[in-house]
């Protein structure tokens, strides 16, 4: 688009809102095993924090067990009224948070306005510092600022209509692509990246069929932390609190880390990883990788009745439409 400005950079994965019932099992998740700081102070609500910031996880009770919002943080008023005018130019409604959600969510202000998958996105300029002093259970810290605080991974039905939503939206731009097969289905992984970060989204997609085996709007989520002594005893202490372990510890093919994947109180998968490569935007190409691992992440405590939880939930996803929010998505781009 002729004189259209540019944002990629100015955008970072913020904050996840989470809606649950299972507050007591996600503060021992999140808390005793993965490590963040736990704050319950307010009622009907837990956040996380891993940094400075007073939220980076907002649990809200509800009967959803999913992700309901994405909040990204932009650098300055100039990219938010950019990416705000960018949405209300195509005819998609756009709401101001109140003063109530937004110190909920640690952030001066924000707007919301609908996403693909049902996933709301929230843009705010400015995080708030949290009051208390910062209590981790690990030792290196983890890995947040200019590149967000993690990413997170979705399947869809349509992934060139959500590819072309977030190049729409937040001029992302695709890093790689990984073709895997799990379950005896063909997965085509694209990863988006909206910074330096190697992707703040991955898009992953049955091969030419339109079934999505997954019922939460996110796969995974991801956090990194700084040492990798902290990854390996996160991953020990998920065993041992009974949590239970989705994939064991590997190393990725395409952005190198290394981590682990745990499943939440609600269901959706949780990876904790390690030293990720940092895109160099000066001389990278797009490729295409042979699965999903170098090493590791083999499958743990999957058994028959996961698998045919997983087909069911597939084919009833073949029925069911999916949001795509079809004004931001233009005519989608297509791989090549």
């Amino acid at each position: 688009m002729t004189g259209r400005a540019d944002i990629f950079g100015k955008v970072h994965l913020g904050y996840l809102v989470v809606e649950t019932e299972k507050f007591s099992d996600w503060r021992r998740f999140g808390g005793e095993a993965i490590g963040m700081h736990v704050d319950d102070a307010l009622p009907d609500t837990v956040r996380f924090r891993l940094d400075d910031n007073a939220c980076r996880f907002l649990l809200q009770r509800g009967p959803a067990e999913d992700a309901t919002a994405l909040g990204w943080q932009v650098d300055d008023h100039a990219t938010f009224d950019i990416i705000a005018s960018r949405v209300r130019d195509h005819g998609v409604p756009l709401s101001e948070g109140s003063a109530e959600e937004a110190a909920l969510r640690g952030v001066e202000r924000f707007v919301r306005f609908p996403g693909p998958n049902g996933l709301v996105q929230e843009i705010y300029v400015v995080a708030q510092p949290a009051a208390q002093p910062l209590r981790l259970g690990t030792r290196g810290g983890f890995v947040t600022g200019t590149d967000g605080m993690g990413h997170v991974a979705i399947a869809t039905k349509k992934p060139h209509q959500m590819r072309g939503y977030y190049d729409t939206v937040f001029d992302a731009r695709l890093t790689d692509y990984i073709d895997e097969t799990i379950n005896g289905l063909k997965f085509k992984i694209r990863f988006l990246r909206v910074n330096e970060r190697h992707h703040s989204v991955a898009i992953a997609a049955v091969n030419r069929l339109p079934l999505n085996p997954i019922r939460t709007a996110i796969q995974h989520c991801n956090v990194q932390v700084a040492d990798l002594d902290d990854m390996t005893a996160a991953y020990q202490r998920v065993k041992q609190l009974g949590f239970d372990m989705a994939l064991s510890v590997g190393q990725h093919t395409n952005d190198k880390e290394l981590s682990f994947y745990a499943v939440t109180p609600s269901g959706f998968e949780f990876e904790l990883g390690w030293n990720p490569i940092v895109v160099d935007e000066s001389t990278w190409e797009p490729t295409t990788h042979q699965g999903i691992s170098i090493w590791g992440h083999t499958s743990e405590g999957q058994t028959v009745i996961d698998i045919l939880e997983r087909f069911k939930t597939g084919l009833q996803s073949t029925l069911r439409r999916e949001e795509t929010v079809p004004a931001l998505a233009g005519a989608g781009i297509a791989d090549g």
